[in-house]
């Protein structure tokens, strides 16, 4: 693997806090099997997601804070 090949994707491993090998792994299955999916499935999903969520532990008002901080 070229090294600078390596160094984004290791960059991106630490952005997206995966294993360099699961890195890999989402690279690879976003261009070899994209899928399509409609905004209303994509509005279920996240709100499958922040219904999963702890409100004691994730409130919109810590949130907001550490996006302004550049938290992924």
């Amino acid at each position: 693997m070229p090294d600078d090949v390596y160094e984004r994707l290791k960059a991106a491993a630490e952005i997206h806090r995966r294993s360099l090998n699961s890195e890999i792994i989402v690279c690879l299955e976003t261009v070899l099997m994209p899928t399509r999916i409609s905004p209303s499935e994509r509005l279920e999903r996240a709100r499958q997601l922040r219904a999963g969520l702890n409100p004691k532990k994730f409130q919109a008002c810590d949130i907001a804070i550490m996006k302004r901080q550049g938290r992924p």
